[in-house]
């Protein structure tokens, strides 16, 4: 009797032992899928308020956006388990986003997205200095750019989220009072779209874009290394040691850049190539194969293997900015406590090419008064 009654206490033990696991990681996968707070959002910046927005379709994905940045914080879709998967790394409060060593998760940018060569460029003979805040580079618009302004916000519907800036004269080196707009349409194909529209006073340069770290298992999930990705480009723009272009279009035919049908991202990681080690992995631009016209054209494509999870993405601009994550190393903790380890995050900014400005043979970023910027990029979602 005394057997069966120690025996019993032990399984009592172990069962309770268990609940509590089971407990715990229900409580984690909730943790995990819960959206954001907009109470850690709410305050001011530069005498400005600061807030979160959220976004739903019928479908009920939701996005949440802040009008720090304009940033992305969280985009739940549906996966192949009939439940919600955030594919999107970010913090989980204003304070983070202000403090941490990441500035641009989630972000639009602005005025000038990716890189210009010593931040330096010339319009009319004029020459314009930028600061350098990725040597000996600018990069992003610069450490102040739109990434760290807070947008005037207007939420028209229960989809939509209209953004605007005044972005003045001479802010971070750049000519010109840049007057910007930014919609983000959550529609019920279960496609974001970015609407950017810009107009200035002064000949300036511009080049807008989202920079959302996406992971189509989930946040904090591990590699992407996994993902399939298709990139419609038949060629690239090789780098230097500083990642600005060396402007020649070169071919993806024959080298690991080659993504014109689906393959893991992480197939040609290993092999020794002068444009792998100059980017620490993919951090480059591909000149996108486009037919003629200015309507949205299929630029690239990815497929998460764990959730089922497949993005398309469709723009006018003429380049993608396709990176790996390679400079994520787990230091960063994000959402719900998770770090953010290397190469578990990628990017695909929609764009005209780096350092254009310095590049004659690339296509223009030349805004001048009279003329309106206008450009839309889309991120649709299904599940295969």
């Amino acid at each position: 009797m005394q057997k069966l009654t120690i025996a019993f206490a032990f399984f009592t033990v172990i069962l309770l032992a268990s609940c509590a696991n089971q407990s715990a990681n229900n409580s984690a996968l909730k943790d995990s899928t819960s959206a954001p707070s907009k109470l850690a959002y709410q305050q001011e910046v530069a005498n400005k308020k600061v807030d979160l927005f959220v976004l739903s379709n019928k479908n009920k994905l939701s996005v949440s956006i802040t009008n720090f940045g304009g940033r992305i914080v969280s985009f739940f879709v549906p996966n192949k388990s009939g439940g919600f998967t955030d594919i999107v790394l970010g913090y989980d409060s204003l304070n983070h986003y202000l403090h941490n060593s990441e500035a641009f998760f989630g972000a639009l940018i602005g005025r000038y997205g990716n890189r210009i060569a010593k931040g330096k460029f010339s319009l009319d003979n004029q020459a314009y200095t930028l600061a350098i805040n990725n040597t000996p580079n600018a990069l992003h618009g610069g450490p102040t750019g739109f990434h760290n302004r807070v947008w005037t916000a207007n939420q028209t519907s229960s989809q939509s989220l209209e953004l605007t800036y005044l972005s003045a004269d001479g802010e971070e080196g750049y000519p010109g009072n840049l007057t910007v707009k930014v919609v983000y349409t959550l529609a019920d194909d279960n496609s974001l779209q970015m609407d950017y529209t810009a107009s200035t006073d002064k000949k300036t340069v511009v080049n807008l874009t989202n920079h959302a770290y996406y992971n189509l298992n989930g946040a904090a999930s591990g590699t992407i290394n996994n993902h399939l990705l298709m990139i419609n480009a038949d060629n690239y723009t090789p780098v230097d040691s500083t990642l600005i272009p060396t402007g020649v279009l070169a071919s993806v035919i024959g080298n690991p850049f080659d993504f014109r049908t689906p393959r893991a991202i992480g197939d040609s990681l290993s092999v020794v190539n002068q444009q792998l080690k100059n980017g620490l992995g993919y951090d480059h631009n591909f000149a996108l194969n486009r037919k003629p016209g200015n309507d949205l054209q299929l630029a690239a494509s990815v497929y998460g293997p764990a959730t089922g999870i497949f993005m398309e993405v469709f723009t006018q601009e003429p380049g993608i900015q396709f990176y790996g994550g390679n400079f994520l190393d787990g230091k960063l903790v994000g959402k719900h406590g998770k770090a953010y380890e290397y190469r578990s995050a990628f990017c695909l900014e929609t764009q005209h090419f780096p350092d254009a400005p310095n590049q004659p043979n690339f296509a223009s970023t030349v805004l001048v008064p009279g003329a309106v910027y206008h450009t839309t990029t889309q991120y649709k979602f299904s599940v295969k």
